[in-house]
């Protein structure tokens, strides 16, 4: 080879040097665990779904793909400090699940792609523009629309078709959390049922106000997916037996940690789902060109070893529709 041309070869191979390593680095996703503290079962299998349909897709993490997770237990100022740290990182994307923790990214950039699961109402929380076109970076996976709230208060008139009063355990900071109660609270009021809200965003105060409701007759309980009400399920399900208070829960996971009934979305299949969009915004499609998903199976569970517990009869309608019942 000639002097000249191994020098003009040297420098086109120099030039491209820096296009090389930047092809072989790992691209990143940040996990926003809003709910989850590390040692929840729930959080895990949330996680390894996600990682597993990841792999599926041909995204290994420790290989080709970075996967940071960080656990908020449902404390909104750890959620905020995952939150600002992700952001200064500028990950290719976040995953998130819950409306306050998308919120709170959703304030904090406009640019990072941002996924979401079990968020209700995202239009009308202001998270995208529309569920066919969100426009934007934020995209995802919605727990349901508001007229959930009016099927939870079914499913629980059905168990108990002597309720006279409601309470709804929610979270005000959670525009999703407020569409359902007011929708549970119309229900309630075209059926001449007594509604009481509780909202666990104004303080520890809930735990008495449940304590409070029950000491009263027909009663029964609805209990909203919130970063709080899920990190402290195992509590509010503990209170609930305690008084004898029959409870609709939003996921199954509700029911499998002692709940008596719960009414909604497989939320692990959404988590998979949201590995499916992750991966297809690794490859280049915007999060604002991919529509929004909604739920397209409810599963009603019924906890019958909680049921007796209470020394509380099912009815044996509730029961044949069921989809799970755990003994």
């Amino acid at each position: 080879m000639r002097r000249r041309d191994f020098i003009s070869l040297l420098g086109s191979a120099t030039a491209m040097a820096p296009f090389v390593a930047w092809a072989e680095e790992p691209r990143r996703i940040a996990i926003m665990m809003a709910n989850y503290a590390p040692t929840d079962r729930e959080g895990q299998a949330s996680k390894t779904a996600f990682v597993e349909q990841l792999k599926k897709l041909g995204w290994t993490d420790g290989g080709n793909v970075r996967i940071e997770i960080r656990w908020g237990a449902g404390d909104p100022e750890r959620v905020k400090a995952s939150a600002a740290h992700f952001v200064r990182s500028a990950p290719d994307v976040i995953i998130v699940a819950t409306n306050p923790a998308v919120a709170i990214l959703h304030k904090m950039t406009g640019a990072i792609p941002i996924v979401f699961t079990r968020v209700a109402d995202p239009v009308g929380s202001g998270f995208v523009r529309g569920l066919a076109r969100p426009g934007g970076n934020i995209t995802g996976f919605q727990a349901s629309d508001s007229a959930l709230g009016s099927k939870w208060l079914g499913v629980l008139r059905e168990a108990v078709p002597e309720m006279r009063r409601v309470a709804v355990l929610y979270g005000s900071d959670s525009g999703g959390n407020v569409a359902l109660m007011d929708a549970a609270k119309a229900a309630a009021s075209a059926s001449h049922i007594e509604f009481t809200g509780i909202d666990v965003h104004q303080g520890a105060g809930w735990a008495q106000q449940i304590t409070d409701f029950s000491s009263r007759p027909d009663g029964g309980l609805v209990v909203v997916a919130h970063p709080f009400t899920n990190a402290n399920r195992k509590a509010i399900i503990a209170l609930a037996a305690r008084d004898r208070l029959p409870a609709v829960y939003a996921y199954r996971f509700f029911a499998a940690d002692g709940g008596l009934l719960s009414y909604g979305p497989d939320q692990i299949e959404q988590w998979r789902g949201a590995a499916a969009y992750a991966n297809r915004i690794l490859r280049g499609e915007k999060p604002g060109d991919l529509p929004v998903q909604a739920p397209t199976k409810y599963e009603l569970v019924v906890n019958l070893k909680t049921a007796r517990a209470m020394d509380f009869h099912v009815p044996p309608t509730l029961l044949a529709r069921a989809d799970e019942v755990i003994e």
